[in-house]
């Protein structure tokens, strides 16, 4: 928001610090001399509307794109920003036969019960019968991956193999898929398998207003049995900023009517459904709790009744790495009885563990689905995933500190090089404040400081930045902007990666204060 006066101002006083002229020492003037050109580089851009323009949009990489030459000079932040987005485009085409975004599930189904669902008598003169039998009985493998053949249209290819009880099939599915507008697409779909036969689908999405939107699915599955019809129409409507609710029609094969309200905030997930059909209808309400932590962790539950019975539902998941999710759910139900089901996500790949623990009503069995999990997963959060987690983060930084070990260097000997050629400047303003009672920077030290006990092994990595804070006092006051002060004049990054925070102890009137302030928080001293 910097005004031109502001910014000849801000260029006229560091113009005058930097200059080279007023330094007769050959090292200093050396230095004076490359500081100052890039002060002046700056004013370039920042004096130049279109380039400000572009870097206050965009920062240094804007700079750096391809194609402004042969921009309009003259044109506004918004045409700027359009061009910008033009030609990002035309780069993003460029690189879209070599895309595909790729998606997975692996589904692994274990039988437990003989864990919780033995009687002794019938095991007496089983030999082995001393060691429960756990056993895989179904699996099910699905993936799935795009081909943009242009910007609006979209190849997908799926496949799926599954297998129950010695029994199994397959299937493939190819997906032709058109943008038709901003407001709806379409999809052909083709399918075949050794189960149901070959299958013609098709798909149509259209927002109808700028709240409401529908979804019709047609398909013709071919079988030895005939043709089989089926139609799907899905109706949704925003409520409220945070609400959606549906109304699905489903005619065919398990025809039904469902209609369900979802609302999701940044703190929690609320749903409630009624669904009247052959051969289910049933009631399910469930809400989901989003903790607001690093780890993401959510805590849900449900309850589900209908002609089948009864299933209650409590759960967690939780971030464990980057692109890591993991989960586990408790479900208790007649008659469905007990069951774990665990599941992974990992990046685009989702790896699901259904284990069906008895079919009975056991309080064993429940305490041990939710202790079990929770026992496992605390152990090894501490002996594996953390230690892994703070080993991975520790070569980053090693990565990260080695591919900017060059850059880190010369920018601290520009910062040891200002520091000096503002020694005689911090001199006459400490003077004009200590004759007004005004704001004296005592010490200021910026990088990482650690605090807490539980990272007291962590070293600190601090820089002394008292005399460049004092020369950026005008009228006796301080003013920093919500950016990564390692830019400021005088600065540079001692930890490159880590967090960072800003120290101060100054005198206002006579009176010591100290203040400590986030990287990239905004700063203003005096405080009111």
């Amino acid at each position: 928001q910097a005004s031109q006066e502001e910014l000849k101002a801000a260029y006229r006083r560091l113009c005058m610090l930097y200059h080279p002229d007023k330094h007769r020492d050959p090292e200093l003037k050396t230095q004076a001399e490359r500081l100052f050109n890039l002060v002046h580089q700056a004013y370039e851009v920042l004096s130049d509307p279109q380039t400000r323009a572009i870097y206050d949009i965009y920062g240094r990489r804007g700079l750096e794109m391809e194609g402004w030459e042969v921009v309009e000079r003259k044109r506004t932040a918004a045409e700027i920003r359009e061009e910008f987005e033009r030609l990002q485009r035309e780069r993003e085409e460029r690189r879209l036969q070599q895309r595909t975004n790729p998606k997975g599930t692996i589904s692994v189904g274990i039988d437990a019960t003989d864990l919780f669902d033995r009687y002794d008598e019938e095991y007496e003169d089983v030999p082995g019968s001393s060691f429960p039998q756990i056993e895989i009985n179904k699996m099910h493998i699905s993936q799935s991956i795009e081909a943009p053949l242009t910007s609006t249209d979209t190849a997908i290819l799926s496949g799926n193999l599954s297998t129950q009880n010695g029994n199994g099939g397959g299937s493939i599915n190819l997906a032709l898929r058109r943008v038709t507008s901003a407001k709806g697409w379409g999809e052909l779909e083709f399918g075949a398998g050794d189960l149901h036969g070959p299958l013609f689908g098709l798909k149509i999405f259209r927002n109808l207003t700028p709240r409401c939107f529908i979804t019709t699915n047609c398909a013709l599955q071919f079988s030895s049995r005939g043709v089989r019809p089926g139609l799907t129409t899905v109706l949704a409507r925003n409520l409220d900023k945070n609400t959606m609710g549906y109304l699905q029609w489903r005619w065919g094969i398990q025809s039904a009517m469902n209609t369900s309200i979802v609302r999701d905030t940044k703190t929690s997930h609320f749903t409630v459904a009624m669904q009247l059909g052959i051969p289910h209808s049933f009631m399910m309400v469930s809400y989901q709790h989003k903790f607001q932590d690093e780890d993401q962790t959510r805590v849900k539950g449900s309850l589900k009744v209908g002609f089948f019975g009864t299933i209650v539902e409590y759960g967690a998941e939780r971030k464990i790495s980057r692109h890591s999710v993991l989960g586990a759910t408790v479900s208790v139900g007649v008659p469905q009885g007990v069951s774990l089901k665990i599941k992974l996500n990992r990046a685009s790949q989702t790896y699901f563990f259904p284990v069906h623990l008895t079919d009975q009503l056991l309080p064993s069995a429940v305490f041990y689905a939710t202790v079990g999990p929770l026992v496992i997963y605390f152990a090894m959060h501490r002996l594996v995933i953390k230690p892994y987690l703070r080993a991975q983060k520790e070569r980053e930084l090693e990565k990260q500190r080695e591919s900017t070990a060059s850059d880190i260097l010369q920018k601290k000997q520009e910062a040891e090089a200002a520091v000096r050629l503002m020694q005689e400047s911090v001199r006459r303003i400490i003077e004009a404040e200590e004759a007004r009672m005004g704001l004296i920077v005592v010490n200021a030290w910026y990088g990482k400081f650690v605090n807490d006990n539980s990272r007291k092994n962590e070293k600190v990595k601090v820089i002394d930045v008292t005399v460049p804070l004092q020369c950026l006092v005008k009228d006796s006051k301080l003013i920093l902007t919500e950016a990564s002060k390692a830019g400021l004049p005088g600065f540079y990054d001692p930890c490159v990666g880590e967090e960072k925070s800003l120290k101060v102890l100054y005198q206002f009137r006579g009176v010591l204060h100290q203040v400590m302030s986030a990287d990239n928080e905004a700063l203003r001293i005096p405080k009111q």
